[in-house]
Formats: structure tokens, C-alpha cells, sequence
């Protein structure tokens, strides 16, 4: 991360992201009756307002019948609206009459969001792929339906069945007699636990970075007081099993002594039994720091994904970063980064030289000093455990080779060369090298210095081209292809500490 530039925070200021659901509905074009289905829809949004707190939107497309009671429903409670298409808008127009399509695209013309689905050979493959993103996108489907198959590939029986295959929560209203049964109810969650968590942390006592695009503060704050958190809170993994196999490797050692030299000081077994016990201690101490480093690894991932969400906040639409990332327990965060730019965006404009500006001084260049110091720490530390690796590898050979050497010739050697060269160093040296091998592993040195060289090679290319740039358009690609790569980068450090140190 780049240098801390510590500011005072604001007092006022909180750093916390606002917990969003989305409710996504499916139903018939065909109702008997629209009042008393438009009726269930108000009592039923009511109902999960009251229900789960936190700020409601509503998805669906806008389809006739149904899907257009539940937007002017929707509207009229006050909640968001996002539309989801299952067709461009030039061929779904043709399932409209010229006066009907008008209306739609009054509606459409108020949704906060509109996603078409990309196009299909096979119009109903269309439908049937709305019904699923939708499905996918929401906390709750929301479903007017008389409980009959459906009439053709993607009607709402195809949408409810999928819903519940994948266990999402139903609230089904009857099409004809407009009761209201639940399914998979428990597994709704009023508040996600992973963002309730980060919001509940005590506030960081000062920035450490800047708010180059004057972002909202409770998102700058939000994302300083997660990096402040996993700075302070990382578990010392790496110091501790690099001090559990040094102790082993010491303990060994005074082993070989003792056998090699024929010594029998009575420290000599009580110094061994101290080092592997301290070697033990090590093992449980890791063991039981697995909640810590469960909450480490959350604080630092929420950090960096605000980190690339506030160095794409001045482009004139929402990033399109973090929406397929479908990492536990980050669905929250990452809805709630985007809603929140996407309402910013539309209300601050920031001209693109001055974005260019500030993204390469305050992302590109920060990133690239980053890496570089990287680099130049891990470099010479991988360089020194290869050389003694090897160094130790090379002399294990030569001191085994001259044992067996000597013992087929029958020489005679003084008694302190016999148990250096026989014993000793066969036995402490290739101990040595799985030492230097195992600190290599244990700090992912060779995977680290290839990556942040590589990195450092991409931000070079990305900073000449966001230099270049004339139009949005470019610039967007540029940066988006920027964040991507700093994010599976991030990713990646996430799926190697998850897996690796949580065994």
C-alpha cells in the first residue's frame, strides 16, 4: 500500500456503508385481477420493509401485467428501481403496442439502473435469462403466480422453480386469490454479518490517504478505518511458523551435537526440549489465532475493494468492478460500493483532465512506488534463501560423499573430524536447506517478487495509456482494466491466505 499521509478525521464523520436488499419480482401478463394483485405487491413490500431493515430496491423488467404493477408499486413506496431487459430495447418494443411502448419508456426513463441481457437466438431464451439474473441479483423474489406450469420457456413457473433450486427466499402471491405463502424464508438475512462487523469497528483515529474525488465520507472513512484495522490486526503468521521451524531446525542441531561429539552436558537435552516446546507453543498459538486471522483477512479485503472502488469514483458512470466477484461474504460490500457510486455519479462531474491527473498521482503512482519497495525488499531475501539453500544442498553432497568416501577406504580420521564430517553436518546441513526452502514457502517469495514485477510492468503500461487518453470512453477501458488486474492481484493474496493459513 502506498505511504500513509496521516490527516486529521473529521469528528462527525462515520465510517459506515449502508446495508441495500434487493427484491426482484416475477409474475403473469395475464391477471384476472390487477387491482387485487397490485394490492399484494403494496402489502407484501410493506411487509419486508418492516420486516428487514435497511434500504429496499426493486428489480424486474416491465413486461405487461404483473412486472408493471410491481414497478409503479415499487415507485410509489419510494424504492429504487433497477430494470433488467430480456432483449434489446429495438426487439422487445415489438412485444408492445406503439402506445403501450411509450408508456414503457416513460417507466424506463425513471429506473436508477437498466442491464439488457445480452442477445438471444431464441426470443424465449431471452425471457427465461431475465427471469435468472433476476433471480440471482435479488435477496427476495417477489412472485405473482397461480401456481400452473408455465405457459412457455421462461414464464414465472420456470423463474419460481429456478428461485427455489437455488434456495433463494419466495414470497408468493396467489394470482387468484392473492394469499401470500413464504418459502425458504430462513435464509433470508436481515443484516449481512460480514458487513455488520466492518460498520461495528471503531472509527481509525486519522486518515492515512487522501479522498482524491471527494467520495462521500462515510465511504472514505469506512475504507480508512479497514485499513487501519488490518494494519494493526494482522496476525504474525509468518513470524510465527518461521519461528516454529527455526526452533525445530535448532533443536536438531544440538541432536546431531550430542550424537555427533559424544557430549553429555545436562543442558544439552533440557536446551533441545525448550526449543521444541517452544516450537509446540508456536503450533497452538496459530492454531488459536484462526478467528484473528479470519478478521484480518475480511478487514483487508474490505480495504482494498473501497481502495479501487474511491480511485474510480470521479468517472463519470460506476465501475463495473466488483459485481461478478462472488467472494464469501462480500455481496454487501460490494452492493453497497456500487448503488453508492452510481447515485454519485450522477450528481458530481469531474472533467476528465483533472481525473486523469489525480488517477495517475494518486492510484498508477502510489501503486508503482508500492510494488517497487516490494520488490526491493522481497528480491534480495529470495536472492540470500536460494544462495543458502543451494550453499547447503552442495555441502550435504560433499560431506556425505567424503563419509562414504572414507569408510570405503578404511582411513583413520581424529575423533572431532570423524563426528563433524560423519554426523554433524550430514545430518544439520540438509536440515539447514529445508530451513531456507521452507522460508521461501512460508513468505511465497518467488510468487511475490514474479507478481510485483509483473504489476509494476502493467501499471507502467496502464499509466502511458491513461496518459494518452482523450475520451471517456477509452479512458474507462484503461482504468477498468487497471483495477481488475490490482484486484486479482488482491483476489489472489485472498485465496492463498484463506487456504493456506486457516489449515
Amino acid at each position: 500500500m502506498p505511504v500513509p499521509n496521516e490527516a486529521p478525521v473529521p469528528r462527525a464523520a462515520v465510517g459506515k456503508l449502508p446495508q441495500f436488499h434487493v427484491v426482484g419480482f416475477t409474475g403473469h401478463r395475464q391477471l384476472a385481477d390487477p387491482v387485487g394483485a397490485s394490492e399484494g405487491i403494496r402489502v407484501a413490500l410493506e411487509s419486508l420493509r418492516r420486516e428487514v431493515p435497511g434500504e429496499w430496491i426493486a428489480l424486474s423488467s416491465i413486461a405487461g401485467g404483473g412486472d408493471q404493477l410491481f414497478v409503479k408499486q415499487a415507485r410509489a413506496a419510494g424504492l429504487a428501481w433497477n430494470a433488467i431487459l430480456p432483449m434489446p430495447r429495438a426487439e422487445f418494443a415489438s412485444d408492445f403496442t406503439p402506445a403501450e411502448w411509450t408508456t414503457v419508456e416513460e417507466t424506463l426513463a425513471a429506473a436508477d439502473q437498466i442491464h439488457v441481457i445480452s442477445e438471444n437466438e431464441d426470443r424465449q431464451d431471452g425471457y427465461l435469462d431475465c427471469g435468472i439474473e433476476t433471480v440471482n441479483g435479488a435477496d427476495v423474489l417477489l412472485a405473482v403466480w397461480d401456481g400452473e406450469p408455465a405457459r412457455g420457456k421462461g414464464g414465472t413457473a420456470d423463474v419460481v422453480e429456478y428461485a427455489r433450486q437455488v434456495g433463494k427466499p419466495v414470497l408468493i402471491i396467489d394470482a387468484d386469490t392473492h394469499e401470500v405463502r413464504k418459502e425458504n424464508w430462513s435464509r433470508l438475512e436481515p443484516n449481512d454479518p460480514v458487513l455488520v462487523d466492518l460498520n461495528a469497528m471503531p472509527e481509525a483515529t486519522s486518515a492515512w490517504s487522501e479522498n482524491p474525488f471527494k467520495a462521500p465520507d462515510s465511504v472514505f472513512l469506512f475504507q480508512q478505518k479497514c485499513d487501519h484495522h488490518a494494519n494493526q490486526g494482522a496476525p504474525q503468521y509468518r513470524r510465527l511458523l518461521v519461528s516454529m521451524v527455526a526452533a525445530h531446525l535448532v533443536a536438531t542441531m544440538i541432536g546431531a551435537f550430542v550424537v555427533s561429539y559424544g557430549i553429555r552436558l545436562l543442558a544439552l537435552p533440557w536446551a533441545e526440549l525448550t526449543f521444541i516446546s517452544f516450537a509446540f507453543g508456536a503450533a497452538l498459538v496459530l492454531r488459536r489465532q484462526l478467528h484473528s486471522h479470519h478478521s484480518w483477512v475480511r478487514c483487508r479485503l474490505a480495504a482494498e475493494f473501497c481502495r479501487s472502488a474511491l480511485a474510480t469514483w470521479g468517472l463519470p458512470r460506476a465501475a463495473p468492478l466488483l459485481q461478478d466477484l462472488d467472494l464469501v461474504g462480500t455481496r454487501a460490500l460490494t452492493r453497497s460500493l456500487y448503488i453508492l457510486h452510481s447515485r454519485a455519479s450522477a450528481t458530481r462531474v469531474v472533467p476528465i483532465e483533472e481525473f486523469k491527473r489525480i488517477y495517475l498521482a494518486r492510484r498508477i503512482d502510489d501503486q508503482l512506488a508500492y510494488y517497487a519497495r516490494q520488490v526491493s525488499r522481497a528480491q534480495p531475501l529470495y536472492t540470500r534463501l536460494t544462495a543458502g539453500f543451494w550453499i547447503a544442498t552442495v555441502l550435504a553432497l560433499a560431506t556425505t560423499t567424503f563419509y562414504a568416501v572414507t569408510k570405503m577406504m578404511h582411513a583413520e580420521l581424529p575423533g572431532w573430524l570423524t563426528g563433524t564430517t560423519y554426523y554433524f553436518l550430514p545430518i544439520s546441513l540438509p536440515a539447514v536447506a529445508a530451513l531456507m526452502i521452507s522460508l521461501i514457502s512460508i513468505n511465497d517469495l518467488g510468487r511475490r517478487v514474479a507478481r510485483y514485477k509483473d504489476m509494476r510492468s502493467l501499471l507502467e503500461v496502464s499509466r502511458t495509456q491513461v496518459a494518452s487518453c482523450r475520451t471517456w470512453n477509452s479512458l474507462e477501458h484503461v482504468v477498468l482494466k487497471t483495477e481488475r488486474a490490482l484486484l486479482q492481484e488482491v483476489i489472489e493474496w485472498h485465496s492463498i491466505r484463506s487456504f493456506r493459513e486457516s489449515h
